[in-house]
């Protein structure tokens, strides 16, 4: 009964990213700064919001074969409003209901986030952690040219307070 609460184990169709990190701020916004110069994107958290404004940033690692060059890092930001509305296992649309942003880091074309569909599911809320599922496909673009590139991110996700 108590593992089944805090899912501790993959599900069938998961995806085999592994959690690298997972920041909860309960006074935040989402920041996306994107520098062309260089091709970058990044993903940020600003916390001199005041009021209550939960978001959460987590990034996810990915590593599908021994080989080296398919190794690949996504970044995922979700604005998920007063996290204390969401009522747990209830699934939120992505991109309507929750805000979300995404990068990608892989030896590839550099690409640039165009949006995350799908949905999320919030478990557990305490007052540390804030963990769910996500099952999300995020889309991104080549910088120079229209090209388009889909990456799936099916399992658990969490963040901690700092």
């Amino acid at each position: 009964m108590l593992a089944a609460g805090c899912e501790l184990f993959p599900r069938p169709g998961d995806t085999d990213g592994e959690q690298q990190s997972g920041r909860w701020e309960q006074h935040a916004r989402i920041v996306v700064d994107t520098d062309p110069t260089y091709t970058l994107v990044r993903l940020g958290v600003d916390t001199t919001v005041s009021g209550r404004h939960d978001v959460m940033l987590a990034r996810f690692d990915f590593d599908p074969s021994d080989a080296l060059g398919d190794e690949y890092s996504l970044t995922v930001a979700l604005d998920l409003g007063d996290a204390r509305h969401l009522s747990a296992n209830h699934s939120y649309s992505l991109g309507d209901s929750i805000p979300a942003y995404a990068t990608v880091t892989c030896l590839c074309r550099p690409l640039r986030p165009d949006s995350v569909r799908g949905t999320y599911v919030m478990q557990t809320r305490g007052s540390r952690q804030i963990a769910g599922r996500i099952d999300a496909t995020l889309y991104f673009t080549e910088w120079n040219s229209p090209r388009h590139a889909r990456y799936r991110l099916r399992q658990r996700i969490h963040g901690v307070r700092p």
